[in-house]
């Protein structure tokens, strides 16, 4: 039973390109829904059934990613804004699979999240602020914090075998997309606010 949803981009501008990719069992990659900047929505594989989005990595206890979670290509080439019909067509597929699954907005995350220092969809143009006010996803928690950043992030739900730099790289492209240089109070803040909306249990980083 399916208990994340991942967001993803194509980097393809063309949804037919991008269609005959995921449906092509030679490319061992596929997705539940592709969603085009029209707003058309694509069911490519049933909800309840394992599509191979999300490849290597973690999200807290979850190890095979693809085996939880149900996957949404959003076509965009990495570069462009999202379309509004996009992304009004995206908050009702995230309003039925919530309602569907009882997912909540904590374990809506993006390919970033659960592959970070390999994937960095669906990127830093994505209103992630628009689908947390929604409550279709985790907001950026306010505060500050101290504390040991490497078990802070496992706590969050940063479990991958990523660098402890590239797991807050993909913590900051979502939460804190201009801020640069080492871990501070302000990263720490928001990792122990995502720790807490997400009730997370921590696992080993290296797990």
């Amino acid at each position: 039973m399916p208990d994340l949803v991942v967001l993803h981009f194509t980097a393809m501008r063309c949804p037919e390109r991008a269609i005959a990719r995921l449906s092509d069992p030679e490319a061992e990659v596929s997705a539940h829904y592709l969603i085009d900047r029209q707003g058309r929505v694509v069911r490519l594989v049933p909800e309840s059934e394992r599509a191979w989005h999300a490849g290597a990595g973690a999200w807290g206890p979850v190890r095979d990613v693809n085996s939880h979670s149900i996957g949404v290509e959003l076509c965009n080439d990495g570069q462009m804004p999202f379309a509004h019909a996009q992304m009004n067509a995206l908050q009702l597929v995230l309003r039925g699979i919530k309602a569907r699954w009882s997912i909540p907005a904590a374990r809506v995350i993006g390919h970033s999240d659960c592959a970070p220092g390999r994937k960095v969809d669906p990127g830093p143009r994505f209103d992630w602020t628009r689908f947390a006010r929604l409550g279709l996803a985790a907001p950026t928690p306010g505060g500050e914090a101290e504390g040991d950043l490497q078990n802070a992030l496992a706590r969050a739900g940063y479990t991958s075998n990523a660098s402890i730099e590239a797991k807050l790289a993909a913590l900051r492209l979502r939460h804190r997309p201009h801020a640069s240089g080492p871990a501070d109070s302000r990263d720490l803040g928001i990792l122990k606010g995502l720790a807490g909306q997400a009730a997370i249990d921590p696992v080993p980083a290296n797990g």
